[in-house]
């Protein structure tokens, strides 16, 4: 399954917790909620997947972890906040890059409809 594959199944389960949930809890509640629907598709999945930092040959734990990785090739960054801002850009963005990855999802759970709180990084451009 390829990146944008996997995005329309993310952003399809991530609209069935928030149908559910509502906008206004936690993140940590919309993480456990969004990786147990994906695991529950059959979707690879880790959560809080630690992204070390490579300087001069060297991986220094310097705390990043992304939220949710699916198949080894997406980010999904979860938040539960009253706007976005660009440093939550710029968090997903640093996730791809210290992962090599190519698709990013930033979403804001709180949001009356979800498709409002959903942004799509690509090759770090929205």
């Amino acid at each position: 399954m390829n990146e944008n594959e996997l995005s329309k199944k993310i952003i399809g389960a991530a609209i069935e917790v928030h149908k559910v949930l509502g906008p206004g809890l936690l993140e940590s509640a919309y993480t456990e909620c969004l990786f147990y629907k994906l695991q529950k598709l059959g979707l690879k999945v880790e959560k809080e997947k630690a992204m070390p930092l490579v300087f001069e040959e060297v991986k220094l734990n310097c705390g990043y972890r992304i939220d949710i990785l699916v198949e080894s090739k997406v980010v999904v960054e979860l938040k539960s906040v009253e706007a976005l801002h660009d440093v939550h850009l710029a968090q997903t963005l640093t996730y791809m890059k210290l992962g090599n990855y190519k698709l990013g999802l930033l979403i804001n759970f709180n949001v009356n409809l979800l498709k409002e709180g959903v942004k799509r990084v690509i090759n770090g451009t929205l």
